[in-house]
């Protein structure tokens, strides 16, 4: 096996989701790859940092997946813009047509984490932790909605603003969930003796 054959086998979904980044219309700086995610995948996925990005972009040239080259004297600084390739546009369609490397949804929250611990925090400290979730869940919100009002009106931008609208619905549910959360806790706190009471014992589990 080839050195290039290795290292596609041993791609990140980071250097897929850059790759991705170039699969659109234009070239662009590693900057502005990280702008563009910052305003699509942080909303359902996640955003790599510049340092991951570029490191990807190193590697995707390595692979003759992405090209690059320095802009000219016309600009008053050098920048290195990408664009991707034929072969980085084939190697791209076959990834996302693998629906068996999809793999199901990985839901990691950090509130959830605290509130299964709930049994060592004082009650108004969890309802103050969900409240801040819940703020900074319309802040995402309404971060969201604008994105898919840049998006709207750009044609290459139609499935990008269809995972943005998945977004925005997920974050409704997400206060949704929350203000759930606030009247499960406002309930158990209204029953005498019930908070703490899983601090020992056996686990709340079957079997």
């Amino acid at each position: 096996m080839s050195k290039k054959q290795e290292l596609k086998q041993d791609l990140p979904a980071t250097a897929w989701a850059v790759l991705g980044l170039l699969s659109f219309p234009g070239e662009r700086t590693g900057y502005e790859l990280k702008k563009w995610a910052d305003s699509s995948l942080r909303f359902f996925y996640w955003s790599p940092a510049i340092s991951q990005i570029y490191a990807e972009l190193r590697r995707l040239e390595e692979l003759g997946y992405a090209s690059s080259a320095r802009s000219g004297p016309e600009e008053p600084r050098a920048k290195r813009r990408y664009a991707i390739t034929g072969a980085g546009r084939e190697a791209l369609s076959d990834w996302a047509a693998d629906t068996a490397e999809a793999g199901p949804p990985v839901l990691k929250h950090g509130l959830l984490l605290r509130i299964w611990l709930g049994h060592l925090a004082e009650p108004a400290r969890l309802r103050a932790m969900v409240g801040e979730h819940l703020e900074r869940t319309r802040g995402e919100l309404a971060a969201v909605r604008e994105a898919v009002e840049q998006a709207a009106d750009v044609p290459q931008w139609a499935f990008p603003s269809l995972a943005l609208r998945w977004s925005e619905r997920q974050h409704l549910a997400e206060l949704e969930l929350g203000e759930a959360l606030l009247a499960d806790l406002a309930e158990l706190s209204s029953r005498d003796g019930t908070a703490g009471r899983q601090a020992g014992g056996d686990a709340p589990t079957p079997g």
